[in-house]
């Protein structure tokens, strides 16, 4: 249960679900058909990618645009709500380089070895 006063559980419960903010990170360029994400979103399902952006919608985060076309178009792009994740997306990069970067965390975790070490 989360805490409906929290403003971190309240985004937690939008963006946590697996695939979630790889999906943001992909429309974070720009509009994109369901093809083209499940492309770019190697080992997801259809039926998960489907419900990703069913509750992205569902959020105001992603917006679907239906094109009166034959064969119909449809594709999906950031709202100014889901725009808004897109910093956190950039910081989460940003965390990865720098500290989940293999050579970069080994070094972290010598030098808090060598610390214990000393204590």
């Amino acid at each position: 249960m989360t805490d409906s006063s929290c403003p971190v559980c309240r985004c937690s419960e939008i963006i946590s679900g697996k695939w979630t903010l790889l999906v943001i990170r992909d429309l974070a360029d720009g509009s994109r058909r369901f093809c083209a994400l499940e492309r770019s979103l190697d080992g997801i399902s259809p039926r998960t990618l489907s419900l990703r952006l069913r509750a992205l919608e569902e959020h105001g985060v992603v917006v679907r645009h239906t094109y009166p076309e034959v064969p119909p178009r449809v594709e999906y792009a950031l709202t100014e709500k889901g725009q808004a994740l897109v910093p956190l997306i950039e910081d989460m990069r940003d965390y990865g380089r720098r500290w989940l970067d293999g050579s970069k965390q080994e070094a972290a975790e010598g030098a808090t070895q060598k610390v214990r070490a000393a204590a």
